[in-house]
């Protein structure tokens, strides 16, 4: 009867040991994973993948740390410039992640280049780059998980803010010295100063109504045309789709916009506003008839190619608009 309770310790032994093997396996498989991540890390904020990593690293389970992907195609045969683009950014956010003092290895940045990992691009149903992804510790990504490109931009600090409401990691971004601001500005001031210097007999340059209305019109410009949005937000200048290599100047949302597609609009509105100017000497100066006859048509011309664009631009953003002038 002795025997009994021994037995069935051994018994109970027997039946608790290959789970107990397994929970220690696959221990050791995430702790490799981690060690593996936390080496390319110190070496690289933004860990490049090809297929066979990111199905071992990113995919495969056990995982208990987040993985940050962005997808993109940085070849220069590709010619996409806003994979260039987001790629400053992106790297800008890894670093300022990699050097925080609350830096951990909860979340990693890694990114899938097309001409390296295109399997895993056919594997996730992509065709278009750059995107970005966040792989949670836990489960399979989620919808809010793929990041809103078009509509948020790829600037480092909303790429942070997304990172924040997706793994509750808050990154403090923080972008090298750019002395081009500071320079420009005391070039402006130097070159105001030295005309104040020159000219300090004879201000009446700043009394030039013409070169104030000039300078006013081109702020103006600047701004109808939406560059307070790209500052803000930091879209990307264009959008090059991989496959197919169709670039989009014009977003096709009126959620967003591209950087060309302002440039584009501040040419339209210049045109108009040419036209305008135009219409304006013909009524009022002294000249003779045949040249305000012609300055008349040059501007009427103006107004009715550039504003037909600019229609053309709506036209294209909110869908179903029924209205056109002279271009579809």
């Amino acid at each position: 009867m002795a025997a009994l309770p021994v037995l069935a310790l051994l018994l109970l032994a027997a039946s608790a040991g290959p789970g107990a093997a397994g929970q220690k396996r696959k221990e050791m498989v995430l702790s490799e994973k981690v060690n593996q991540l936390m080496e390319w890390a110190s070496k690289r904020s933004v860990i490049r993948m090809n297929g066979d990593k990111f199905r071992r690293l990113v995919k495969a389970p056990p995982r208990n740390y987040s993985v940050i992907v962005m997808f993109t195609a940085l070849q220069a045969h590709r010619q996409c410039v806003v994979c260039k683009q987001a790629d400053e950014e992106y790297q800008i956010l890894a670093n300022s992640w990699r050097y925080s003092s609350a830096f951990t290895n909860k979340i990693f940045f890694a990114m899938v280049d097309f001409d390296e990992g295109s399997d895993v691009f056919q594997m996730l149903n992509m065709n278009s780059a750059p995107t970005f992804i966040n792989f949670p510790a836990k489960g399979k990504p989620k919808r809010g998980d793929t990041y809103e490109l078009q509509v948020r931009g790829f600037a480092a600090e909303q790429l942070a803010r997304w990172v924040a409401d997706r793994t509750d990691v808050n990154i403090r971004v923080i972008r090298p010295p750019n002395y081009a601001g500071p320079l420009m500005l005391g070039l402006l001031l130097a070159v105001i100063g030295g005309l104040v210097y020159l000219r300090g007999s004879n201000l009446d340059f700043l009394y030039n109504k013409t070169g104030w209305a000039s300078a006013a019109l081109c702020f103006v410009l600047a701004m109808t045309s939406g560059q307070m949005w790209n500052h803000i937000r930091g879209p990307p200048y264009a959008h090059k789709n991989p496959h197919t290599g169709q670039v989009n100047y014009i977003h096709g949302s009126s959620q967003a916009q591209f950087v060309a597609e302002t440039h584009i609009v501040l040419l339209f509105n210049g045109g108009v506003t040419l036209g305008m100017v135009l219409l304006h000497k013909a009524a009022t100066s002294d000249m003779d008839v045949g040249k305000r006859k012609i300055m008349c048509i040059g501007g009427i011309g103006l107004v009715v190619v550039f504003f037909s664009w600019l229609l053309s631009v709506f036209r294209s953003k909110y869908h179903g608009y029924p209205y056109r002038y002279v271009f579809a």
